[in-house]
């Protein structure tokens, strides 16, 4: 059952028989086709449900839902006591902001997160493929689509959550090789390797980018996490000529705003510890941006990665390209823990990061994630800004000058691994 777009209450409850045109509503009439009365229902888009003067069909829902009341739900239109508590209502949501919280309180929420790289390759190789050699009239000894080739589209074409952009990818291939098949260009099997999917498929939509963007000093790697699963953002700050001026671009909402402005506190009060020049902001600007500045951004989790971006600019020491960062921070340093980490690391293993700092008061989280996921990475758990500047920013080594003096440069270090049982602090 469908709840998309429904707004009347009637809908779930049915009419009165005093009206023309009544029927029972929608629960009773799904339970006359299926013929028993102890079935799975699945009530799809739970969070698309409307209101308007008609009624609120999330409170006809609640007498639905809840095993205290629907032992005797009662449908307009029968005007009788209905046993519905032998059904099995299965609710699905893509967000459960929009679904009042009376209604959220009656359900057991189940929260899946996205696929990792090696489960996508397992469902395109058992069910995708298959679908789509069936739906295109094309045997297995037409086409092969290499495991490498699947590989390809994932990380290139197909930067998501779930699998639904990586079987339309699939879906273009079949349909090229049966167009060439039906043209009588191909006599013979088709192999997709990750050589030849850009002559399929074009070229690449994603890159891995976060060696070239963090080359720089100034630009920090983040994480974040949306109702379609996680991602990766870029948070970058510039220097300029100015007087204590404080720039926020990329449509931040407010609570990021207030992450910047408290990254910079933090810094301008420690100076002298991160090695800045005291008076820096009193002849500069700082500029922080957040690229897609046409995508809204907002959230709770940029505050350590802003930090890491202003001191990488102040002190000239580039961000490590293969660590990736989440959590927020206080005026004091400390490091806040955060939502979503299955989610933010599932995506920093996709964009190809190794190491994924997040809050120590975070861990319990890490339970959540795949062996395969767990094992690849290394996990650095933290409590204060500090120990994430040790771990995220190049190390600066003295270097000899041609005149005998020493002068830094920054160096890329590495830090000791620690698997996720071992692993606390940087």
């Amino acid at each position: 059952m469908s709840l998309g777009g429904v707004r009347d209450e009637a809908e779930i409850r049915g009419h009165r028989r005093t009206y023309i045109g009544a029927m029972p509503g929608r629960i009773i009439q799904a339970l006359k086709r299926v013929g028993v009365k102890n079935p799975v229902f699945m009530l799809d888009e739970v969070d698309k449900i409307g209101r308007d003067f008609r009624g609120d069909p999330t409170s006809a829902l609640l007498e639905v839902l809840d095993p205290a009341q629907n032992h005797a739900f009662r449908d307009h239109y029968l005007d009788v006591d209905f046993d519905l508590s032998k059904v099995l209502f299965i609710a699905t949501a893509n967000l459960t902001e929009t679904i009042p919280p009376p209604l959220l309180d009656r359900m057991e929420v189940i929260r899946l997160d996205g696929y990792t790289e090696m489960e996508k390759v397992h469902i395109a190789r058992g069910y995708l493929i298959p679908r789509q050699l069936e739906s295109h009239y094309l045997r297995p000894e037409e086409i092969e689509i290499t495991d490498d080739a699947i590989r390809r589209i994932i990380r290139e074409y197909t930067r998501e959550a779930g699998v639904r952009n990586l079987e339309r990818e699939i879906a273009r291939i079949m349909r090229k090789v049966a167009a060439r098949i039906a043209a009588g260009e191909v006599t013979e099997k088709v192999t997709v390797t990750a050589d030849s999917v850009p002559d399929f498929l074009g070229k690449p939509r994603f890159y891995e980018e976060v060696a070239e963007r963090t080359a720089q000093s100034g630009v920090a790697t983040g994480l974040f996490v949306t109702t379609s699963g996680g991602g990766i953002l870029f948070i970058e700050a510039t220097r300029m000529p100015g007087q204590k001026g404080l720039t926020l671009t990329g449509q931040l909402g407010d609570v990021m705003r207030e992450s910047a402005k408290i990254a910079l506190s933090y810094v301008r009060a420690n100076t002298e510890r991160l090695g800045i020049d005291p008076r820096f902001f009193d002849t500069s600007d700082i500029h922080i941006h957040v690229p897609e500045g046409a995508i809204p951004k907002d959230g709770p989790s940029a505050g350590v990665t802003m930090v890491t971006a202003i001191v990488s600019l102040l002190t000239g020491r580039p961000v490590k390209s293969n660590v990736g960062m989440t959590g927020e921070i206080t005026l004091r340093g400390r490091v806040l823990p955060v939502g979503g980490i299955k989610q933010k690391v599932l995506a920093a293993h996709r964009a190809g990061l190794d190491t994924v700092i997040l809050p120590k008061r975070n861990e319990p989280d890490l339970d959540e994630l795949p062996d395969e996921v767990r094992t690849s990475m290394r996990f650095v758990l933290v409590e204060h800004v500090d120990e994430v500047l040790r771990e995220a920013l190049v190390e600066v080594k003295p270097s000899v000058r041609a005149d005998g003096d020493e002068q830094s440069t920054p160096a890329e270090t590495t830090a000791p691994e620690l698997s996720h049982d071992q692993a606390q602090t940087a």
